[in-house]
Parts: C-alpha cells; sequence; structure tokens
C-alpha cells in the first residue's frame, strides 16, 4: 500500500445542531473547499501550476511542489500549511512546521497523529461555548436593529423639524434685515441734526467759550431752563453732587463734560423733559457744554432701535447656521448615528476619564486633577469602503513632546446600549477607543445561518 494510501484521513465532520455524520475521503490536512484537487490514483498538479507528480507522492513527507501543496499533512514544506477539520467546531489552518511538534493546536488533535502526544478533543465543548455565544450576540442584534430603525425613525423627524425651523428663520431674517434698513434710515435722520449741531457749537465754543465755570453754567440754566430741572441742578451743586461728579474743577471743557455726562444725565433728564430742554436751553444757550448735556433722546433711541435688531439679525445668523450645519452633516445612510450629535460619553479606568463627543472631539483627563488633554478632532468616517460607518477618525489634537499631534480612532460595534467599552494607545499618541451603537447593528440572520458560517463539512 502506497504512502499516500497510508496518510490517507477517513474525516468526519458533524453538521452542528444535526448530530448527523458525513464520512469523506481526502488526503489528511486537506480542507474540504480543495478536495477536488487531490483524486487518488491520479496524477496531482501542485496548486500553483509548478509541476505535476503521482498521487502516491502527495504527503509522502518530501516537498514537491513550490507552494507546499504535495504536502498537507506533514512538515516537510516550510511553506504549507495543514488545515484542523475541528468537527463540532470550526475548521482552522496552522503552519506545517506545527504538525507533529507535541503541542495540539487543532481542538480535534489531528496536528498531532504521530508525534505521541496525549491530547483531547475538545471540539465539541469549544463548538457549544461558540454557539452560546453566537446565540446571546444574535439576540444582541436583533434587539440593536430594532433600536436602530426607532433612531432611523427619531431622526427622519427631526431632520423635518430642523428643516421647519430653518425655514422659519430664513422668513424672520428677511425681516429683520427689512426692519433694519428702515431703523438705519430713522437713525440717520435723527442723527443728522445732532451732528451737525453739535459740530457747529463746538467750533464756537473752542474759539469763544473754553474755560466756562461751572457757576456760569448753573447761571445760565437758570435763565433759561425749566425750573424744575434748574433747581434740581442747583440743588445738586449746593450739595457737591454735580461739582464732585465734575471732578471737583471749577472749570470745565468738552472733553470733560462729555466724558461725566454719561454718568449724570440720566439723573437730570428724569426731572424735565426733552422737549423743555430743546426749547429753553438749545435755542437759547448755544453752547456746545449745554448741547451734550442735551443730546437729542430721538437719535439715541434710533440708535438703540438699530443696535437691538441689529443683535437679533445676528442671533438669527447664528442659528441658522447651525442648523445648516446639522441638516448638512454625514450622519450615516439613513441618518441612523443623529443621535449622537451634541452628546458625550465617558469611559474612567484607574487613571484617567476618557470623553468622547461623537462629531466633535476625544479628550482624557487625568483622574486625580491636572488639565485635559485634546486626543483629537472630529476628521471623518474612516471604515473600509464596504462598511464605511464602523470607524471614526478624530485628528490634530494636542502635540505629544516631541512627536506628532494626538489622534483617536473609533470603532463601532453593534450593541444594544451606547457606551465606550475600552480604550487603548496602540503606538504612541494614536488612541483606540471601542464605541458600541444600535446604529451601527445590521439585520440579523438567522441562527441557523450565523451556525452554518461556522461550519464546514
Amino acid at each position: 500500500m502506497s504512502c499516500a494510501l497510508l496518510l490517507l484521513l477517513t474525516s468526519l465532520a458533524l453538521v452542528m445542531g444535526t448530530g448527523t455524520a458525513v464520512e469523506i475521503q481526502r488526503p489528511r490536512g486537506v480542507p474540504q473547499s480543495k478536495r477536488q484537487f487531490y483524486e487518488e490514483n491520479k496524477p496531482f498538479t501542485c496548486l500553483d501550476g509548478s509541476s505535476t507528480i503521482p498521487f502516491d507522492q502527495v504527503n509522502d513527507d518530501y516537498c514537491d511542489c513550490r507552494d507546499g501543496s504535495d504536502e498537507p499533512g506533514t512538515a516537510a514544506c516550510p511553506n504549507g500549511s495543514f488545515h484542523c477539520t475541528n468537527a463540532g467546531f470550526r475548521p482552522a489552518f496552522i503552519p506545517s512546521s506545527r504538525i507533529n511538534d507535541g503541542i495540539c493546536d487543532c481542538c480535534d488533535t489531528t496536528d498531532e497523529y504521530n508525534s505521541g502526544a496525549t491530547c483531547q478533543n475538545t471540539c465539541r465543548e469549544m463548538g457549544r461555548k461558540e454557539r452560546e455565544s453566537l446565540q446571546i450576540m444574535a439576540e444582541i442584534t436583533k434587539e440593536g436593529f430594532l433600536l436602530k430603525q426607532q433612531l432611523i425613525h427619531e431622526a427622519k423627524r427631526g431632520q423635518e423639524d430642523k428643516q421647519g425651523k430653518l425655514t422659519e428663520l430664513q422668513g424672520s431674517k428677511k425681516g429683520l434685515e427689512g426692519k433694519m434698513e428702515a431703523l438705519r434710515t430713522v437713525k440717520k435722520t435723527a442723527e443728522d441734526p445732532e451732528k451737525e449741531a453739535k459740530e457747529r457749537h463746538l467750533k464756537s465754543w473752542e474759539g469763544k467759550y473754553s474755560g466756562i465755570t461751572l457757576e456760569a453754567i448753573i447761571s445760565l440754566l437758570l435763565t433759561y431752563a425749566h425750573h424744575k430741572f434748574s433747581m434740581y441742578l442747583f440743588s445738586s451743586h449746593k450739595k457737591k453732587g454735580t461739582f464732585g461728579l465734575l471732578g471737583g474743577a471749577g472749570k470745565v471743557d468738552t472733553s470733560t463734560f462729555e466724558t461725566v455726562w454719561s454718568g449724570i444725565k440720566d439723573k437730570y433728564l428724569s426731572e424735565v423733559s426733552t422737549y423743555v430742554m430743546k426749547t429753553y436751553v438749545i435755542q437759547s444757550f448755544p453752547y456746545p457744554i449745554v448741547l451734550c448735556c442735551l443730546c437729542s433722546s430721538a437719535a439715541q433711541k434710533a440708535r438703540d432701535d438699530f443696535d437691538e435688531a441689529e443683535r437679533a439679525l445676528r442671533e438669527v445668523d447664528g442659528q441658522m447656521k447651525n442648523l445648516e450645519k446639522e441638516i448638512g452633516f454625514d450622519f450615516g445612510p439613513s441618518a441612523e448615528f443623529a443621535y449622537l450629535y451634541s452628546q458625550c460619553y465617558e469611559l474612567s479606568t484607574s487613571e484617567y476619564i476618557y470623553r468622547l463627543c461623537p462629531f466633535n472631539r476625544v479628550s482624557q483627563k487625568p483622574k486625580f486633577g491636572g488639565s485635559e488633554t485634546n486626543l483629537g478632532l472630529w476628521g471623518q468616517w474612516a471604515g473600509p469602503e464596504e462598511n464605511l460607518y464602523s470607524v471614526m477618525k478624530y485628528d490634530h489634537g494636542q502635540g505629544c513632546w516631541q512627536g506628532p499631534n494626538r489622534s483617536t480612532t473609533v470603532k463601532l460595534t453593534c450593541g444594544k446600549e451606547t457606551v465606550v467599552t475600552s480604550t487603548s494607545e496602540p503606538s504612541r499618541c494614536e488612541y483606540l477607543m471601542e464605541f458600541t451603537t444600535p446604529a451601527v447593528c445590521q439585520e440579523p440572520a438567522s441562527l441557523d445561518e450565523v451556525l452554518h458560517g461556522h461550519t464546514e463539512l
């Protein structure tokens, strides 16, 4: 009998969950998917096509093929691999160098068929544990996917609300812009006479009336102003109120009076109407110092109204920009990740508190005092092409000492809860964060399909 026949393995693969045994003839170490290339009593062609040899040279402990495919069940070829059938569990490949090395690498012990090693077949127990784990994962995936559908529904409704709010703000903006233009005209109309009068009287003052005394101002106001206002000012002067506000100086000039006027005008304007002051003072006493005291309240009101409208417009602009940014953000194919926006999630370790704010930043703060370190700002979705939304990338974080700026990769996995599960630093200044969320859950397959994907006959 040939060596090939001596080493021919009668493999029994158990279909998980059925208890049905199927007998399969193939050389030791050959997976079922490649069985057709190893036909007994026919010449064997190396899988790389490099040469063809008699079939009895397969598994004869001598390497004839450059790719090692003629020795799937021996350690003769350094680049070969051995297939563990592992009936009842998952099949696996190990390097040929581990065949008959005294260590059981295959749970079905088939790699140690001639080493004398005492091994126990643990495939069924490992398969049982894996099925339990897959069952739990299937339930999590199912619940997570249902939650994802809710997230998609809420995101759609939220998007509609935001779009409606944006349309409303666009209307408000147009109204405010029209109001501002009208108030700009009113302000100019109110300020022009004030400006002209001030310039005219300033010229007159600088030429004729600089150095006027406080007593002279009071005297003129007593003569020309409304009695109630004049007496109040005079009373305040006697109490050294006005005199004190003017810094105790006996003389004032335009710049000095304008500086302190803001502190005393409300007191006096509350005692007499602007109309009375205009009538009795401005027309009769053309000194700019008095004009500064009696600045047109209409012009000031026009300025206040314009400033208020301008502030309101800026606020609306800011709200619109925030809404436009959020509406245009890539929150996934069905906006399922939108609920993460403006949220933050923390993980506490023995030394640090890690904080992930999706679509914003990642940070690290010492648990027992110290400043926060920026581990990266939102960059982009960075998963593989077929699963783009499985990885987040945050970069341009705080620089490391004599090193690059910090960055963080966030890997998303399916889960019923939204939580940071782990952090690590695989490379200097490059962090890895594991994050579970229902938003990444895919529609679950049946348990039988999941189990079948882990089984080979």
